[in-house]
């Protein structure tokens, strides 16, 4: 099942689930989308009403627009530690993001005027699907309400600032999230998944899932014991290497560029780039 959080074409912001035949609109059941993930038994049962709206008539938002917290995890692919001349961390290295530096698919992620060093980090996001703390490696998946595409866009001068990543990470709209939310049993075995990033279509990044330092149980394990984790939440599980950084020169987005995360079993997750206003 795929999920989604989009604007209506009268502009009002619902969520549904996303099939061949278009959008089922269930905005009339929660006022969102993480408010339901618990339920996604039931939710499967609505998937057999008929669509609302053609995805083209929609604006998706961020599956998940108003999470609670977004955890992020730096130098979690052993890739991405070799390009840096890096040793694996001992601990998973967790920073978070704020939910308005987040834009969904199809919307533009901005540059700030503050720097020009705008980076691309494609990522698999992991959504956690019910309340829960102190989660065994064992439970993991009973936690999962399913994965999604991100974009944890890095402003790296302003990253680079002191030891913290968030000032570098938290600019306006700098990052993105989505095209929508796909489920476990739709997923399938996520670490034989493919992440590949395209800058204006020329790929930049390519891993699987299976080359994380700290696989996703580790994660939820961790971030579950010094945080209770709530439904809605999302840990962006890192990048792989061939961020626009090590380049040679650099290789920054700039306006007029359009960035693409793709992950197999989950779809494209595309974002232009403008300059700020």
């Amino acid at each position: 099942m795929k999920l989604l959080s989009f604007r209506r074409p009268d502009g009002t912001a619902s969520w549904g689930i996303l099939k061949n035949e278009g959008v089922i609109d269930l905005g009339s059941r929660t006022p969102g989308l993480k408010h339901a993930l618990w339920a996604t038994t039931s939710l499967a049962e609505e998937a057999s009403r008929h669509a609302s709206f053609q995805l083209e008539d929609v604006t998706l938002l961020p599956p998940i627009p108003d999470p609670e917290k977004i955890l992020c995890v730096g130098l979690n692919y052993i890739s991405h530690i070799k390009e840096g001349g890096r040793e694996p961390p001992p601990k998973p290295i967790i920073f978070t993001r704020y939910p308005n530096s987040q834009v969904g698919h199809g919307q533009a992620m901005v540059r700030p005027e503050a720097s020009e060093t705008f980076d691309y980090e494609g990522e698999l996001a992991v959504i956690i699907g019910r309340q829960c703390r102190h989660v065994s490696k064992a439970d993991w998946e009973s936690v999962v309400a399913g994965y999604a595409c991100y974009n944890d866009g890095s402003i790296r001068e302003w990253q680079r600032h002191s030891s913290q990543f968030t000032p570098g990470k938290n600019f306006y709209r700098s990052g993105a999230f989505g095209p929508w939310i796909v489920t476990p049993e739709e997923m399938g075995e996520v670490t034989k998944a493919h992440l590949i990033t395209r800058l204006n279509g020329v790929e930049q990044q390519h891993a699987t899932i299976d080359d994380l330092c700290f696989d996703i149980p580790t994660l939820i394990e961790y971030c579950s014991t010094f945080t209770q984790l709530e439904a809605g939440d999302v840990i962006a599980t890192g990048t792989t290497g061939g961020v626009g950084a090590y380049h040679t020169p650099p290789l920054w987005m700039r306006p007029g560029d359009t960035i693409e995360v793709e992950i197999s079993g989950i779809g494209v997750l595309r974002n232009a780039i403008v300059a700020e206003q």
